[in-house]
């Protein structure tokens, strides 16, 4: 699967700075989730810019529909479950603490809903993990919701020039929780990323940095993390070396000969959709023209889900399952 940077953000709406006026009905949760005053919720009206489209939300939104998985866990790790009137799009299971929770929700499509499947669920905003979440063509783009008075949402992971690192975590979640008026949970949810991910980077500090390959899927390419993603960054954090930082691009595809060339230690597997990690070793193991790269004649692989390599509330996750695995002996 290709998720070149370029691609998604080729459905991005192309009008800027849109008001996106949020309804101004009942009062919604304060800051500590608790039903706001009666001259409205405390903190609003909350203006803010995101991907170049300026929101104005009178109180929380009350019917969010949540589209990729990390938005959607984004959303129950700040307790907003209650406030979600759909979902859509996994790429793989919802972590076992969310579980009892998306479980309540109603999923609208197993990918991405119709426009009117996703006008039908009612929403008063629209949280979309990837740009392709908001596609034109299909009448979601963002404008098109504006219209129909539907405030939205994208991560930041595809309109953010350059890398995008624990920044662009920290405002991803800031900005959502303020959006829901539950500032505390964001700072608190935000607290103890970093200090899972500081945990890390202090065992690893002083071990030697292995490359990494990042495989996500391709045959006649390989589909790989680039320099600009939060994938990059995790890789770092735990101690490695992305062999394709130099990639302009959170995910694209390469050639299987700068693979070759670039001699990486460790292949790095994504873990999703149909195609199995075994399948994709084999793919690995069995091509005659990888059998001198470190990594596969070595056969030294280590796997993450695909979902903990986007922005969102997995990153520490990753940080910790990958670090474990590159330095499995540090203390």
């Amino acid at each position: 699967m290709s998720r070149s940077r370029a691609a998604l953000r080729a459905l991005t709406p192309v009008a800027l700075l849109i008001s996106l006026t949020g309804c101004a009905g009942s009062p919604g949760a304060g800051q500590d989730g608790a039903a706001g005053a009666p001259g409205g919720a405390p903190g609003f009206p909350y203006t803010v810019t995101n991907c170049g489209v300026s929101s104005t939300y009178q109180a929380p939104p009350r019917r969010a529909v949540t589209m990729n998985q990390h938005a959607t866990e984004l959303m129950l790790a700040l307790g907003l479950g209650d406030r979600i009137a759909g979902s859509a799009y996994l790429d793989d299971a919802v972590l076992p603490a969310y579980r009892p929770a998306y479980d309540k929700i109603k999923v609208l499509a197993q990918e991405y809903p119709s426009k009117e499947v996703l006008l039908g669920a009612d929403p008063d905003f629209v949280y979309g993990g990837y740009a392709s979440a908001f596609d034109k063509t299909q009448g979601r783009d963002r404008e098109g919701l504006a219209k129909s008075g539907i405030n939205s949402r994208l991560n930041v992971e595809y309109c953010t020039e350059g890398t995008v690192g624990l920044d662009q975590l920290k405002t991803e979640i800031t900005e959502v929780a303020r959006t829901f008026g539950v500032p505390e949970r964001g700072a608190q949810l935000i607290e103890d990323e970093q200090r899972r991910i500081d945990a890390v980077t202090t065992r690893v500090k002083d071990k030697p940095r292995p490359t990494v390959f990042a495989y996500d899927s391709g045959e006649a390419s390989a589909s790989t993390s680039g320099g600009d993603g939060i994938g990059n960054e995790i890789i770092s954090l735990s101690g490695g070396t992305n062999v394709f930082a130099d990639l302009k691009d959170t995910f694209g595809d390469v050639a299987w000969e700068k693979v070759i060339e670039r001699k990486p230690e460790v292949v790095l597997i994504y873990d999703y959709g149909g195609t199995s990690v075994e399948a994709k070793k084999q793919r690995l193991l069995n091509d005659p023209a990888l059998a001198d790269v470190p990594a596969v004649k070595n056969r030294r692989f280590v796997v993450l889900p695909l979902s903990s390599v986007v922005l969102g509330v997995r990153v520490a996750d990753a940080v910790e399952a990958l670090g474990g695995q590159l330095h499995p002996n540090a203390a």
